[in-house]
């Protein structure tokens, strides 16, 4: 269940988002290189303004498309110093002999791992091309045997579903289609369903739930660092209510409502958009 609903929101995420992006892009270039955009929606909007007398209105939509186009770069810009600089720093930091035993045991000498010299307890997955699971020694220091198995177990679900990137992905659309909120509501949710999948992942190749919840009470207690700017898996710091309820009634699941208000605003702005689309055809 939490598959499909996974699936299904992210597929629904860039199906809109990649919608709005073409056309935006579409008409970004035809403005540049003089194409015909007739049946461009961006440019059926301006049609539209310009007949009801709203023409003054167009460059209100000119600095919409110019700032979806330039954030997005931005946060992708932003995302790629941010992780470069923290792979830079657990580089840095890293804990030659502890790394070796974790790939070799976990991995089969394979670079998917990296163990890093810091007293809070820190279990996350980073990178898009190749994911990598990082931990700190105050984790190691912190879980005992299972229950450190456990959480790299569920960080292995992650790396192996390269859900860094989907959730940047997700993340990307919910801040640049800002005027579409059901997007938001969708990462959000998305990013919960993830965690769930993970956990059910680590719960189904230990035979029990006892060492994973153990181990998130574990390190909820010891605290949690300082978000570090982009975009990753981590164990402890994302739904940990809705996790914890799941380790104690796992038959009830996680089923999320769509926010009734936040879809009809959303469905609006699409049925607008089409209305004008159609209107101009006509």
């Amino acid at each position: 269940m939490h598959k499909r609903h996974s699936t299904t929101m992210f597929i629904v995420t860039l199906m809109i988002s990649g919608t709005i992006l073409f056309q935006m892009g579409y008409y970004l270039l035809s403005m540049l290189a003089g194409w015909n955009v007739r049946f461009n929606l961006v440019a059926v909007c301006h049609s539209w303004l310009k007949m009801i007398g709203l023409s003054s209105l167009e460059y209100v939509l000119n600095a919409l498309v110019i700032y979806t186009f330039l954030f997005s770069i931005y946060k992708i810009i932003s995302q790629w110093v941010q992780a470069s600089h923290m792979k830079k720093r657990f580089e840095q930091y890293k804990e030659n002999k502890l790394t070796s035993e974790m790939n070799e045991n976990y991995s089969g000498g394979q670079e998917d791992f990296l163990i890093f010299s810091h007293p809070v307890p820190l279990a996350i997955t980073m990178g898009f091309k190749r994911p990598k699971i990082v931990l700190s020694t105050g984790l190691i220091n912190l879980l005992n045997e299972e229950e450190l198995k456990a959480v790299i177990t569920h960080e292995m679900a992650h790396k192996t579903n390269r859900d860094p990137l989907a959730i940047f992905l997700m993340t990307l659309c919910a801040a640049t289609m800002w005027y579409i909120p059901i997007l938001k509501w969708f990462s959000q949710q998305y990013g919960i369903i993830k965690e769930l999948q993970a956990d059910e992942y680590a719960i189904e190749q230990q035979g029990t739930s006892v060492h994973l919840g153990s181990a998130l009470l574990k390190m909820l207690k010891a605290g949690q660092p300082e978000n570090m700017g982009f975009t990753y898996a981590s164990f402890a710091d994302t739904s940990v209510n809705y996790r914890m309820n799941y380790l104690l009634n796992p038959l009830n699941g996680f089923k999320p409502k769509l926010p009734m208000q936040m879809t009809i605003l959303s469905l609006a702005v699409f049925s607008l958009i089409s209305a004008l689309f159609i209107y101009a055809l006509a």
